[in-house]
């Protein structure tokens, strides 16, 4: 029972994680830095709210290490990996930046092999290929038809890729380890770290030299980043959490496809086209990929 419900929240959070790759383009005025420090500082303020109840229980419970790995964990799985996630949709393209993300599961899958009950790294050799292949299918596409901006665009997508599997993974092994603090506590401190270190962001985010805006862009922006906030980095990572706490590294991986699929859907009904032949078989290799990797570690998963 505990499987399907951790299976279910990984598939609700991709779903509000994947307008993550819509925010750049409701907000195009604006630069990836200052979509970042706006989503973030509005993570933190919601998370101060929502976490004051519980401020002393959950304070007197965290140490010095504690601390230290929410600060890496929202350094690397909010700030630089929207900051990447950002520099990609805008320079490639909301569907090839998802398509990269699909990666994801794979890649956490393959770090999460050497934790204790995983499934030998050889039996994932199938779904690596898979997956290796997709890739490759985008890098074509990107050399043919778009050039250096979409070049540029799918560099910035591996920085995203490499930030959040570092992120995914230690986030895992902690909510493992700590067993007192819920998983939307833990999103909420998370949180009050994020929107700390996005306030490090908004003196060059906000007063270096940059575009002048209207008042109704500033709301536009406003409405954007508070949005993103509450919906992916309150709701998603909540529902994020219980899946990582819930289900093995190695099956958690696999829930992340979930994020790329929906942001597909919501990139090709943006752009109102249907996926070219080499996006669908892109996606259709990393999906296969993902597949050829969960049958791989099924039966420990039972």
């Amino acid at each position: 029972m505990n499987i399907s419900l951790g299976i279910f929240a990984g598939i609700i959070a991709g779903a509000f994680w994947g307008l993550v790759f819509l925010a750049p383009e409701l907000a195009r005025g604006f630069t990836p830095l200052q979509l970042s420090a706006g989503r973030y500082i509005a993570y933190g303020l919601i998370s101060v709210v929502l976490v004051s109840r519980s401020w002393r229980r959950l304070f007197a419970g965290l140490g010095r290490r504690e601390w230290q790995a929410l600060s890496w964990l929202s350094f690397s799985g909010n700030i630089i990996y929207y900051f990447f996630l950002a520099q990609a949709v805008r320079t490639g393209g909301i569907a090839m930046a998802s398509i990269v993300i699909g990666l994801l599961p794979v890649v956490i899958t393959v770090v999460g092999s050497r934790d204790a009950g995983a499934v030998p790294l050889t039996q994932l050799i199938p779904s690596i290929l898979l997956s290796g292949a997709g890739l490759l299918c985008i890098g074509w596409q990107q050399l043919q038809s778009h050039g250096h901006g979409s070049l540029e665009g799918l560099w910035y997508a591996g920085g995203a890729l490499a930030s959040w599997t570092a992120y995914a993974v230690g986030n895992s092994r902690w909510l493992t380890r700590l067993k007192s603090i819920t998983p939307h506590e833990w999103s909420m401190l998370t949180g009050l770290v994020t929107g700390a270190e996005a306030l490090l962001l908004a003196v060059p985010a906000f007063f270096a030299e940059t575009p002048q805006h209207s008042t109704p862009e500033w709301m536009n922006f406003t409405a954007v980043v508070g949005s993103v906030a509450l919906l992916c980095s309150i709701i998603g990572n909540g529902f994020w959490n219980y899946a990582s706490r819930t289900l093995p590294l190695t099956l958690t991986g696999q829930m992340i496809v979930f994020e790329t699929l929906f942001a597909a859907l919501y990139g090709f009904l943006w752009e109102a086209r249907w996926p070219t032949l080499v996006e669908a078989s892109a996606m259709g290799l990393l999906v296969a990929g993902v597949a050829t990797c969960t049958l791989a570690h099924g039966p420990k998963a039972q």
